[in-house]
């Protein structure tokens, strides 16, 4: 690539674009006025999720999935824990004759009070009804405050395969549109950055051992519209920049800082408007209000939103900047402006080469019309405006 480079200037001028008094952070932030070099960095977030993907490999080889009864299947009992702790509940189950390093024991508070919330592997009906009993004798309440529950683990089988096949069509779908609208690097950068967003979320609970529920599968599949939205609206930015340097020999670095820049802030923004109501959910519905279901769904919710915003900015666009460097057009062309020429382009500014070879031509058609001019003979000015009257001879001798 060649290492010219030349300073953006004014599109109407083309002189030198002057840079208008310098902000603050907020304020250039705020107004698009960043000039943050992406495509220069463009390996960073590409090594960062490498490295996250890979601890997400390792996590589910070694700590798996923490999946919910809905999906291995079993019984579940919630006891008020008033008078109950953790140990209480071990011991009862050991005195029927469960397995407790199978069980799940969890403590949970809502504005009813705390509860107990204990899954086994499935049981017969009469062992049910035994435990159930036995639960409440301890916990000191009725046997009808202690409810319970029993799945099929073919139950949460089916809803696996139909949630994975629903993905995959998903998917094709997403790219056959992508490709159709915009072109299939882009398509490719969309679908290899919606994938990220799944493994790195399943990678988030797989090590921290949060609870997978059907809640959670439904979550997922959520986030990948919000990952899509958020890549198609840099895209589209992208597009429209290339178009406007169409005519330049300007980098494709240009047309991809250029445009991460100006969209930036409606990412944070759209990121931020998503996130304040899905953590409302988390921290209201789930801690205060005891909603569980609300926060099986909130917290993938959540996780979604910080990685499609993410894999938006750092993955689905420096994949297109690669796919398109390869491509003849944009070999041999000047290094990607940086620093001050990187804030000119963002401020509207054009690239020079292209500016410049318009004025090179109009001031190379100027001058030859103005030799031309110069050198043809000079035209008589006109003074009278009617043809002059003959003159009298004069006779010889008067």
């Amino acid at each position: 690539m060649s290492t010219e480079m030349q300073t953006p200037v004014s599109p109407t001028t083309g002189q030198p674009f002057e840079l208008p008094p310098r902000r603050g952070l907020g304020g250039r932030l705020y107004h698009g006025e960043t000039s943050i070099d992406f495509y220069g960095r463009r390996w960073w977030g590409i090594v960062l999720s490498i490295v996250l993907l890979l601890l997400t490999f390792g996590s589910l080889l070694i700590n798996g999935l923490n999946l919910g009864i809905d999906f291995e299947g079993g019984v579940s009992w919630e006891v008020p824990s008033a008078q109950m702790t953790i140990n209480d509940a071990r011991v009862v189950l050991e005195a029927q004759g469960i397995r407790v390093d199978g069980a799940k024991i969890q403590e949970r508070t809502s504005t009813a009070g705390k509860n107990l919330l204990i899954q086994v592997e499935n049981q017969t009906q009469e062992k049910q009804q035994s435990v159930r009993q036995a639960l409440a004798d301890k916990a000191g309440v009725q046997e009808k405050d202690v409810s319970s529950n029993s799945v099929s683990s073919t139950w949460g089988s089916s809803i696996t395969e139909k949630a994975v096949r629903a993905l995959i069509v998903f998917l094709v779908l997403v790219a056959l549109f992508i490709a159709w609208r915009f072109e299939w690097r882009m398509a490719l950068g969309a679908l290899v950055a919606t994938i990220h967003d799944v493994l790195i979320s399943v990678g988030v609970y797989s090590v921290f051992g949060f609870e997978v529920t059907p809640a959670t599968v439904v979550s997922f599949l959520t986030i990948l519209g919000f990952s899509l939205y958020d890549t198609i609206v840099v895209f589209d930015k992208v597009k429209e920049n290339d178009s406007r340097y169409a005519n330049s020999r300007a980098p494709y670095g240009d047309v991809v800082n250029v445009s991460m820049n100006q969209v930036l802030m409606r990412s944070l923004n759209t990121s931020i408007a998503a996130g304040l109501p899905v953590l409302s959910l988390l921290v209201l519905g789930s801690e205060i209000m005891g909603a569980n279901t609300l926060r099986d769904y909130a917290l993938a919710l959540l996780i979604g939103l910080i990685t499609g915003s993410y894999s938006s900015i750092f993955i689905a666009t420096p994949i297109l900047a690669i796919l398109k460097d390869r491509l003849p057009k944009y070999k041999n062309r000047p290094e990607h402006a940086t620093g001050d020429d990187l804030e000119r382009l963002v401020l509207g500014a054009m690239p020079a080469n292209r500016t410049e070879r318009v004025r090179s031509r109009s001031r190379s058609t100027l001058s030859i019309t103005d030799v031309a001019e110069a050198m043809a003979p000079a035209a008589p000015k006109a003074v009278l405006t009617h043809p002059p009257r003959p003159r009298k001879k004069k006779r010889r001798g008067s």
